[in-house]
């Protein structure tokens, strides 16, 4: 009678105790799997909604939500990246732990291109992207022989531009219309151009994390910048270029403090390439952020900190000069924006969908990185991009094809992956699986950049 009385309680225990599992489960789990876990959970998740809104006819121009781009199958053309990726995993981490630190940057930058080069051969090619009639290069034409006359009067016309020339400063068509000046025309020198820039940012961040959090740690980070599936993008689209334009001028700022023969000289050519910035993208202006804390955790002598102000001011100057006022083409931009239809995207939506493109560009170990003890020192350059995505993200002007948009800002929050180390066993699979994804997104995902 005892036993049959405690069975129907044990029965009305087990739901309880059931809800309580999970809970349980999650709690055994270590910071790193939790990461993990959500990572997994907004990636797919993003998916499935945004399937959902494209089946049901709300997102109109996404047909692989949130990504902007449409699904296919991979070829046997992936396979020399397969193979380089199998090499590269166990011998980068030992390229860039054993030479002498001047030297690691450069295996990590040759990793980098081969990696990006080879993915986008495996597609439609390393110039496709530049050949879309609405991408820079459609743009020349009405800049023609007289490049000043075309600053001029680029607010006024900029309704009559493809669209990627409309949605920025006329700072991009302005380095294309110089490459084709100085005879080297056309969408393969301006692919080459974009991707050799886009990977140079690996070693302009090593050099920063060098600076900012010491030589170990920029040793851990550069296999993970060199393999990170944000190259998938990296070729090609432009923002690739500004990636790189913003990260040399952060290391050369950051530079700046050591070199005491070169403190103006480094201050100055960082503020040319950070005032650039604001005239190559209007997204670009949260970036400054990143170089403003690198360099208050440095302490940049104000010698430097004053050079670069000085470029930076310089090259308001001349756009001033030349006719473009800053403030009109971001009013310009906006109008333009605000009818197209990438305006009409679901600002909820996008406000979470935009983070979990951040999670697949980055991969899984930037996010267990993130969550990884160790000095605050490590985790300060990505936590500063990631301040900056938010606020871009929060802003709702960047509502889908973040996975360009984000190209800047992802590679300094990869370096988080650097935290996980890549010496251990568990570590190395991380890196592993940076990789994988570069594959999956480069054979399942037909991006139009």
């Amino acid at each position: 009678m005892t036993a049959r009385q405690g069975a129907p309680a044990e029965r009305q225990g087990s739901p309880a105790g059931g809800r309580a599992a999970p809970a349980a489960r999650w709690r055994a789990l270590t910071a790193r799997q939790r990461a993990l876990v959500v990572w997994a959970a907004l990636v797919v998740g993003a998916f499935a909604v945004g399937g959902l809104l494209h089946a049901r006819g709300v997102l109109r121009i996404d047909h692989l939500p949130p990504l902007h781009a449409l699904a296919r199958l991979p070829t046997p053309a992936l396979l020399p990246a397969v193979v380089f990726a199998a090499v590269a995993v166990p011998v980068l981490p030992r390229l860039t732990a054993n030479p002498p630190m001047r030297a690691a940057p450069a295996a990590a930058f040759a990793a980098s291109l081969a990696w990006t080069v080879l993915l986008a051969v495996s597609g439609d090619g390393l110039a496709w992207p530049f050949t879309h009639p609405q991408e820079y290069l459609a743009g020349l034409g009405a800049v023609g022989d007289d490049p000043l006359g075309w600053l001029a009067g680029f607010t006024r016309d900029l309704s009559a531009y493809p669209t990627h020339v409309r949605g920025h400063p006329p700072l991009p068509v302005l380095v294309l219309w110089a490459l084709a000046a100085i005879g080297l025309p056309g969408p393969f020198w301006a692919a080459l151009l974009v991707v050799v820039t886009g990977c140079s940012a690996t070693v302009a961040i090593g050099l920063t994390v060098w600076r900012v959090a010491g030589e170990d740690a920029a040793r851990r980070v550069l296999p993970h910048l060199a393999l990170c599936p944000a190259a998938v993008w990296i070729a090609t689209t432009m923002d690739a270029f500004f990636a790189g334009v913003g990260a040399w001028g952060t290391a050369l700022l950051v530079l700046g403090a050591r070199s005491r023969a070169g403190r103006v000289v480094l201050g100055l050519g960082a503020g040319l390439a950070l005032g650039a910035l604001p005239y190559l993208s209007y997204g670009m202006v949260p970036f400054l952020l990143v170089p403003l804390v690198a360099a208050l955790v440095v302490g940049v002598p104000r010698s430097t900190v004053a050079a670069c102000l000085a470029g930076m001011a310089a090259v308001s100057a001349l756009f001033a000069a030349g006719g473009f006022w800053w403030p009109a083409g971001v009013l310009a931009t906006h109008a333009e924006w605000a009818a197209d239809p990438g305006a009409e995207r679901p600002y909820l939506y996008f406000l979470v969908a935009n983070l979990a493109v951040l999670a697949l560009v980055t991969g899984p170990a930037t996010a267990a990185g993130l969550v990884a003890q160790g000095r605050a020192r490590d985790r300060i350059l990505p936590m500063a991009a990631l301040v900056a995505v938010l606020a871009l993200d929060v802003s709702g002007v960047t509502r889908g094809e973040v996975e360009r948009i984000w190209l800047p800002y992802a590679l300094w929050v990869a370096a988080a992956a650097g935290r996980t180390g890549t010496g251990r066993e568990g570590d190395r699979r991380l890196l592993v699986v940076q990789a994988v994804v570069g594959l999956l997104l480069q054979g399942f995902v037909k991006s139009p950049w």
